[in-house]
């Protein structure tokens, strides 16, 4: 964080200037001067990384939009912190983008999805009261725009670190945990919205979203890594550490986080969340809200998770050449 004196500052001899959408969807990211008539028209990466947009005259979903802009520039940090390549479309072809539309004002169906590194964001998901009937009516514990967010940027993920280059040597691992992606797609769609999930599904998934489809499993899975990842690191730079001692409850040690789990087995991140998590629900519910943490991790969605650490330690390997590209 820098301080700016008339939306400028200066950085290690270079002057930064405010992103050109600080006006309009309240930006507080800054860009190189030198940036200014590059193809991303003087804007941060994040926004960016917007391909599409409403109108300006659709005031409605431009209001909705400045909302989403914020989960945006979240989603962004959190992929940058965890050193994920991206590389823009504007860069790139088939590179990350956001269709960020909104089917409230439009009335166009808008489908929320990744297509080819697009991904689309109806921004009616913004509207608590339109998320809350979905959330019920499907059945979720957890729906957020960010989670969206979260969900489709792994399908990028998916295909840039797992299924093309390099990533290849992580198929075969890839399917024997999360199944063959080749299964037919409109078929599991249908399957799962005329029966829904199996019975036991909790025992081997996260959500009832991830039996639909191989592809879903490992989105949801992505996610959930970024959900608890972003969560514990956000508690780490507060300061927190759960006190062994005092605690009125047989906590095994003192939890105290690390600046980062990239270099430790998955079982270490999750052991220090299950606790933190305990507490953080009971924070919830004495504000009588649902608890923050609505899920269960059984052993074959720890491997899951265990995969996806796998791979985004190893496309942090590749960020650097991407990101300069």
């Amino acid at each position: 964080m820098v301080a700016t004196s008339s939306g400028s500052a200066v950085v290690d001899g270079g002057r930064w200037i405010e992103c050109t959408k600080a006006s309009d969807l309240g930006c507080n990211w800054l860009v190189p001067d030198e940036q200014q008539g590059h193809a991303t028209r003087g804007r941060c990466l994040p926004d960016s990384l917007i391909r599409r947009e409403p109108p300006a005259d659709d005031t409605i979903a431009v209001e909705k939009l400045v909302a989403t802009a914020v989960d945006l520039r979240r989603l962004t940090y959190q992929l940058l912190d965890l050193e994920l390549p991206i590389s823009p479309f504007w860069r790139t072809d088939g590179g990350l983008a956001f269709d960020l539309l909104s089917s409230f004002s439009s009335g166009e169906q808008i489908v929320i999805g990744h297509a080819g590194g697009v991904i689309t964001i109806d921004l009616t998901e913004s509207l608590d009261a339109y998320r809350e009937s979905l959330r019920v009516r499907l059945g979720e514990p957890y729906r957020t725009v960010l989670g969206h967010f979260r969900h489709e940027v792994g399908h990028y993920y998916q295909n840039l670190l797992v299924e093309t280059g390099e990533g290849v040597r992580f198929l075969d691992e890839c399917r024997a945990l999360f199944g063959d992606e080749r299964a037919d797609y409109q078929a599991e769609i249908a399957r799962h919205y005329k029966f829904g999930a199996p019975d036991n599904w909790s025992d081997s998934f996260i959500s009832e979203y991830a039996t639909m489809h191989p592809w879903e499993d490992f989105a949801e899975c992505f996610a959930h890594y970024l959900h608890i990842t972003d969560t514990i690191n956000t508690v780490g730079e507060a300061g927190l550490v759960l006190v062994a001692e005092r605690a009125r409850v047989a906590v095994p040690r003192d939890i105290v986080p690390l600046a980062s789990y990239a270099d430790v087995p998955i079982e270490q991140l999750l052991y220090d969340w299950k606790w933190l998590a305990l507490f953080f629900n009971r924070i919830n519910t004495a504000m009588g809200k649902r608890p923050l943490y609505p899920f269960e991790i059984p052993p074959p969605v720890i491997r899951k998770l265990g995969f996806v650490h796998k791979v985004i330690r190893q496309g942090a390997l590749t960020a650097g050449a991407l990101n300069s590209a």
